[in-house]
């Protein structure tokens, strides 16, 4: 049955997020059968454009069969042959939607170190992500639901409210943001277990208004390489590579991963981190600004856009905003620093700009506060995760 609400959402993938032009190909890569709605959707949209689509639909526990099985020659050749799909293609959709989250916890060590660097880092990180026009989203099946510890039904309603936002009024609220950040040298952040400090000198600033991901509402840049000191405890979870972690906690000496903590599986971390040179460094470093998000997921696209947090990256940064760190990781880790959290503040060059959550700099207060952000909507409470 489809829910008239992907109507609306493939219009905003389509024509907001991706602007597909006449003559354009758009990969539609789709997982799991709950997408299947949405799917069709997009390709009527996409066509309706003047656009080609080539759907490319799977699911997680379809290539866990192959990769689980795969010698590393084999897993390059499938690297390769998905290469050479991307770069016929003016645009991407990926839409993940399987069943279960956790469908690759089992694959080895090398079989993750192989698609990072033969897939992932190949065809997404150094093609896809600087090439392309681009746009990321989950769908909202049964996993998802169960992860935001709500019914389906209620999750499906905060889906579609955070997906379909206003992106365009979003984008122009976050311009005083972007300019404050193109100005300030160190940024010094606290939280509960939390005290770092960082260098954003002379690194590009890019909104994130609905054109990538969805939901969509951050800020990024990439901290000046060797700049980053002190520590950072992730405690909105994470969910990496078929393990889920409660909370990971890393210090930083002159930029370097140099001590991991967390809540269980602290090899898996200190493996993923020695991937490669650039996998113990950060690449990226955002500040989350979506009203309607306050409550941690354990899924990266919405909690990295959680109100009143803060993430970075270990690894890839991105060309947009680039510190020169190359790695086959680009792994994005949230702190939350709204009371329920802890509380925490934000600092830029000994100025308070932030405070457990909230935007205290006045420049800042009047545009994004989540009043300013909704048009003084009433905000709608959720559980917490």
């Amino acid at each position: 049955m489809t829910d008239p609400r992907d109507q609306k959402l493939a219009h905003t993938i389509v024509n907001y997020s991706l602007g597909v032009k006449p003559g354009e190909r758009v990969m539609l890569d789709f997982r799991g059968v709950a997408t299947v709605s949405l799917l069709r959707e997009t390709v009527t949209a996409v066509t309706e454009a003047g656009g080609v689509p080539f759907p490319l639909f799977g699911d997680d526990s379809i290539s866990t069969r192959f990769l689980r099985a795969a010698r590393e020659e084999q897993i390059e050749s499938w690297g390769a042959v998905h290469e050479t799909l991307m770069r016929e293609m003016d645009c991407y959709v990926r839409v993940n939607g399987t069943d279960n989250p956790f469908d690759t916890a089992e694959l080895s060590e090398d079989a993750r170190r192989w698609e990072r660097e033969h897939y992932m880092s190949r065809v997404h990180l150094k093609l896809r992500v600087p090439q392309k026009k681009w746009v990321v989203l989950r769908y909202p099946g049964n996993s998802m639901s169960q992860q935001a510890r709500m019914s389906r039904e209620a999750f499906a309603d905060l889906y579609y409210k955070v997906c379909n936002f206003d992106y365009a009024s979003m984008s122009l609220a976050m311009d005083r943001l972007k300019a404050l950040m193109q100005e300030t040298d160190r940024v010094r952040l606290t939280a509960r277990d939390t005290d770092v400090s960082l260098s954003i000198r002379d690194i590009g600033v890019v909104k994130c208004d609905g054109h990538m991901n969805l939901p969509d509402g951050e800020v990024f840049t990439a901290p000046v390489r060797d700049s980053v000191q002190g520590v950072i405890t992730y405690n909105a979870g994470a969910l990496y590579g078929g393990t889920t972690h409660d909370w990971i906690r890393l210090t930083f000496e002159e930029g370097k991963v140099v001590r991991v903590e967390a809540s269980n599986d602290v090899e898996k971390v200190e493996r993923t981190i020695a991937t490669d040179a650039g996998a113990s460094y950060l690449g990226e470093f955002s500040f989350g600004l979506h009203p309607h998000l306050h409550h941690a997921i354990r899924d990266t696209l919405f909690d990295e856009k959680i109100y009143g947090s803060f993430h970075t990256a270990l690894g890839q940064c991105y060309e947009t905003a680039a510190n020169g760190n190359d790695s086959a990781v680009h792994w994005d880790l949230v702190c939350l620093q709204t009371e329920e959290y802890g509380g925490g503040e934000v600092w830029f060059d000994d100025e308070l700009v932030r405070r457990n959550g909230h935007w205290v700099h006045p420049e800042l207060r009047d545009c994004l506060s989540i009043e300013a952000l909704t048009g003084n909507e009433e905000r709608e409470p959720a559980p917490v995760a």
